[in-house]
């Protein structure tokens, strides 16, 4: 796990939202959706469209619709970033 990775998952343990985490993480937009498009392909994390409407991962297009999406680490998320 990268430092960045490893960041953001410390900034999602609880749900939050792209632009709350961008500001909590001080990244770029460009390098947090590269960082968020790993942990999701590693199943690290998970997307809402809304607080309450969490998204299959199939149904997530992270490419276009980043900036719209909360985000929560899963539980293998979780576990990793306390290895």
């Amino acid at each position: 796990m990268s430092d960045l990775e490893y960041d953001v998952l410390d900034e999602l343990y609880l749900l939050k939202h792209f632009k709350d985490l961008i500001t909590a993480v001080g990244l770029e937009e460009v390098d947090l959706y590269s960082v968020l498009d790993k942990l999701h392909k590693k199943e690290w994390i998970k997307c809402f469209e809304e607080p309450d409407i969490e998204l299959t991962y199939e149904q997530v297009d992270l490419e276009i619709k980043f900036r719209k999406y909360f985000y929560q680490a899963t539980k293998l998320g979780m576990k990793e970033h306390t290895v």
